[in-house]
């Protein structure tokens, strides 16, 4: 009985020493916790690497473009610009002194010749007192007259005598003030020109300053317009220049630069050039928007494109020149066959641009003739970029293009 009784606690012992402690099965479960979930990120991981290595690598399909060859000519030397009219003398005609219009003596639209009396004020008040002026001189000049035989009679001091003369000459400038202000409200033309719409009414009261109407000298008229500095040296007074405007469609107007301003804008670094039009039938008005244009001699040879292969940027000007390349031996398609023989690829390059005709920009540097550039599709472009071909829809590009309206 007590072999049994022993070995069963025997076992028991046993037992009790191979079950293992709370913290050992905790940090086995922790373990092999552990090792799953590593072995589930490093799957993943490694999917995602070939994945990007996958899309990395992936072919991309070549960009559909439209291009155009760059081509040599000849153009001459002319500069362009944008330009307004201004009338060679303009103003608002008013009056120095206040008073109510009493009279109208011109017509809305009238051509005055300068010195033309166009209104009249009211004067009523301003004679009257003129009259009692005029008739005070007259008295201090008799007084004068008469202190001047005292004085040489010496029956009066010769300080009285310079004072009756002081008191005439007062009196006749009181006089030939108050004939100039009744002078100033009669209102004339200041200049030769034409009159615009009244601005006034007959029997208002116009304060000093108030404008009456327009008057505008238009025959000869001046064009203003801006030039960039670096054409400073080719320009000189004389040269002919022709103005067109799009209210008067087919005209063509000649002038002649008759000013330059010898100072530079210091933010547009451009200069402010005025030519002169004779306008004999006053068909150009101030304040038209004028198209300018002429020749500074000569012709010169430039690289010309259209103007839509060109990104224009603040840090420079770029083209997408196109040239042939071969495939590279580890080059594949979209299925992973072996890519062989020629393929177009575009590169970037800065150019510099010059004057602009129509559709048309001159290139001056960084471009040679016979080189393609990309016209259509230049948004979708990188440098060493694959692309196909199609010039079934082309940009225009012409130096004179006419849209069609109809």
């Amino acid at each position: 009985m007590t072999d049994r009784h022993n070995t069963i606690e025997q076992g028991t012992a046993r037992k009790a020493a191979r079950k293992p402690s709370a913290k050992k099965r905790m940090a086995l479960m922790l373990i092999a916790a552990a090792v799953i979930f590593g072995g589930v990120f490093a799957v993943k991981a490694i999917m995602n690497a070939g994945m990007n290595d996958f899309f990395d690598n992936m072919p991309q399909p070549p960009a559909s473009v439209s291009v155009a060859v760059a081509k040599s000519e000849r153009w001459r030397d002319d500069a362009e610009a944008i330009g307004t009219f201004v009338a060679v003398n303009g103003a608002d005609v008013t009056t120095e002194a206040g008073g109510v219009i009493r009279e109208f003596l011109f017509e809305p639209g009238q051509r005055v010749k300068a010195g033309t009396v166009l209104v009249r004020l009211n004067t009523a008040n301003e004679e009257a007192t003129l009259r009692a002026l005029d008739a005070a001189a007259k008295l201090a000049v008799a007084q004068r007259d008469r202190w001047r035989e005292l004085g040489q009679q010496k029956l009066v001091s010769q300080s009285e005598v310079e004072q009756r003369a002081a008191d005439a000459a007062t009196a006749l400038a009181q006089v030939e003030a108050q004939r100039a202000l009744i002078a100033q409200k009669t209102i004339r033309a200041p200049f030769d020109g034409t009159l615009g719409i009244r601005k006034a009414n007959l029997g208002q009261f116009i304060a000093p300053g108030s404008p009456i109407v327009n008057l505008q000298s238009i025959s000869p008229i001046f064009l203003d317009f801006t030039l960039p500095q670096q054409r400073m040296d080719q320009v000189e007074p004389g040269i002919t220049i022709r103005a067109t405007v799009d209210s008067l469609p087919g005209r063509v107007f000649d002038g002649r630069i008759t000013a330059i301003e010898p100072l530079i804008d210091a933010e547009t670094r451009s200069f402010k050039v005025q030519a002169t039009f004779l306008n004999e039938d006053s068909a150009l008005r101030p304040g038209t928007f004028a198209k300018v244009g002429f020749d500074l001699g000569g012709e010169q040879e430039v690289v010309v494109i259209p103007q839509t292969a060109v990104n224009f940027n603040p840090y420079g000007n770029a083209v997408y020149v196109v040239r042939e390349t071969r495939y590279g031996p580890d080059e594949k398609d979209m299925e992973g066959k072996p890519l062989t023989g020629v393929k177009l690829v575009v590169q970037q390059r800065f150019v510099t641009t010059g004057a602009t005709r129509g559709d048309l920009v001159a290139i001056t540097e960084g471009l040679k003739p016979g080189e393609r550039v990309v016209t259509s599709g230049l948004l979708k472009l990188r440098n060493d970029a694959t692309v196909t071909i199609n010039n079934t829809v082309q940009p225009t590009a012409e130096s004179a293009p006419k849209p069609d309206n109809s």
